[in-house]
């Protein structure tokens, strides 16, 4: 079992901000139309419950329920389509040109790879949903903790000292749930922990999210314990510098704006803060990613255990899904030999960039032997590659501790992306030096053992999307970044079964922001569906 910030040493902490809120209503639950809860005062009788609920602010990214991994806290919404990693997964990258999904009766994937999505689909509501939660969750740790509320209860002079810095990570983890709102959805509602329970909340569009967030994380540098002094499992500065990073190399999408030279600053921030890459590439998705040499790379994770956070999130999923049908190597990466049976497969687009020069490349772990590239029947398991990133093995030779639910981590923010971040922006005008964006690029090749460096002449935009593909694959990035360099939708970049064409055809521009789900809106009437739905 992992050693790290005890997020799950009690598996009920997030029954403890969902089961004894003593108005836990269908809204919430929903929506959440959000904060129409409230904190038990008995709770904090123990002072040891701040830090248990702030815990449950992060559990909510792992976990969906309290009664093992197939609950859900949601009401009307299944644990399989609202676990917050797996979602996001889902929206990011099975939506685009990575990765296949064979089993596509499972709610809401074949729309989602095939781009057919509508406000109904499942997948939709479990992602809006449960970073709706987590801001209701942060916001009522926040307001548990007024000083007029550690007043009224006597707290510790010594409990105290250590709030300021548990209400920046509250405030933290609502910005990055307003984050992917701004990103996915293009809105959200707009709650924070100053607005009157049981209110109608106000619904924010992109530029008023982006403007909150950015003021938000910048006010809260102060109380956030700096980066890579907190316990493994939780956020600090470099966290926050990191979704700053993200929104202003994407600000041309969000807001209309060149933000570039915002993002090389604040990329060299998370850089000199002293993170360093895994020794080896492989390390960052294994089972002890924790503690082998991805915890000088990894930023921040989506914590998963084998024992205590059972859960269907993204390494659960991405590791007994893409075990071959053909191959049965499931022992291979730590669960049973036939995993699920070939659920995951890569479209040709992301094998393709694994040519002859990455044929020794450690960032290939695409499994072609007996196999076609083509994926003509989604539903033949048989048909099209396989891939081998992430593992339930260890660096040292051991396993997770169980055959389903893994130990993995899932990488949610990490060094190699802040490289090409830099590189990329430097590209589009935002400063910085070319020497040191050309150097950050040959530090991953090298890392991957790729003897194929590049020079100054060599950088170019599609070459950096090449290379995050490459480097970044199955981690949730692949639609924001083809949607930044307008190859998302339109006709100028199809992949296989994009649009739900066998080769790929068009997709209409408002495909750039996800529906919003028909049971949100008929929580809040303030929210209205976005453009083309």
């Amino acid at each position: 079992m992992k050693t790290r910030f005890k997020i799950y040493k009690t598996i009920g902490l997030i029954g403890i901000c969902i089961a004894t809120l003593t108005a836990c209503t269908d809204d919430l639950n929903i929506t959440p139309n959000d904060d129409q809860t409230t904190l038990s005062e008995e709770l904090f009788l123990n002072e040891s419950a701040y830090e248990q609920v702030l815990a449950g602010i992060y559990a909510n990214l792992a976990l969906t329920g309290t009664d093992g991994a197939g609950s859900s806290n949601l009401k009307n919404i299944d644990a399989g389509t609202s676990q917050f990693g797996r979602v996001l997964l889902y929206v990011q990258t099975l939506s685009a040109d990575e990765m296949i999904w064979s089993y596509e009766n499972d709610p809401g994937t074949r729309e989602i790879q095939r781009n057919l999505w509508t406000a109904q689909n499942p997948l939709l509501l479990g992602m809006f949903s449960r970073a709706h939660l987590s801001i209701a969750l942060a916001n009522n740790f926040l307001r548990e903790t007024t000083d007029a509320k550690l007043d009224a209860r006597n707290v510790s002079t010594a409990t105290r000292s250590e709030i300021s810095a548990y209400r920046a990570e509250a405030r933290l983890m609502r910005a990055m749930a307003y984050y992917y709102m701004m990103d996915i959805f293009g809105k959200a509602n707009f709650v924070t922990e100053d607005d009157a329970l049981n209110s109608q909340p106000p619904v924010y569009d992109r530029a008023q999210l982006f403007s909150f967030i950015e003021t938000e994380l910048k006010a809260i540098d102060t109380d956030l314990i700096a980066s890579r002094q907190n316990q493994y499992g939780r956020a600090d500065k470099s966290v926050a510098y990191m979704i700053l990073a993200k929104m202003y190399l994407n600000a041309e999408v969000y807001i209309n704006e060149n933000r570039y030279t915002d993002c090389v600053s604040y990329c060299e921030k998370i850089i000199g803060d002293g993170y360093t890459l895994a020794t080896n590439y492989l390390h960052n998705f294994m089972a002890d990613n924790n503690t082998n040499s991805a915890t000088n790379e990894i930023i921040f994770p989506i914590v998963s255990d084998g024992l205590t956070t059972q859960n269907y999130g993204p390494t659960t999923v991405m590791i007994n899904g893409s075990v071959g049908s053909i191959e049965v190597n499931g022992t291979e990466v730590g669960v049973s030999p036939g995993g699920w049976g070939g659920a995951l497969r890569v479209r040709k687009q992301l094998a393709n960039l694994f040519g002859s020069a990455f044929a020794n490349d450690d960032r290939n772990t695409i499994i072609s032997s007996g196999r076609s590239i083509e994926i003509t029947d989604i539903s033949d398991r048989d048909s099209g590659y396989i891939l081998q990133k992430y593992s339930n093995a260890t660096s040292t030779g051991t396993f997770g501790i169980d055959q389903t639910f893994v130990d993995t981590d899932f990488p949610l923010f990490r060094l190699a992306d802040v490289y090409l971040m830099y590189a990329e922006a430097h590209l589009r005008g935002g400063g910085g030096s070319l020497s040191t964006a050309v150097g950050y690029v040959n530090a991953l090749r090298t890392r991957a053992n790729n003897s194929n460096t590049i020079t100054s002449s060599d950088l170019t935009l599609d070459f950096i999307l090449d290379e995050r593909a490459r480097e970044l694959h199955w981690e949730a990035h692949r639609r924001q970044d083809l949607i930044r360099y307008g190859k998302f939708t339109g006709g100028n970049y199809n992949w296989v079964w994009k649009g739900n064409g066998s080769n790929g055809i068009s997709l209409p521009a408002h495909f750039k922001v996800y529906p919003i789900p028909t049971a949100s809106i008929a929580a809040n009437p303030n929210l209205t569906q976005n453009p083309g739905y």
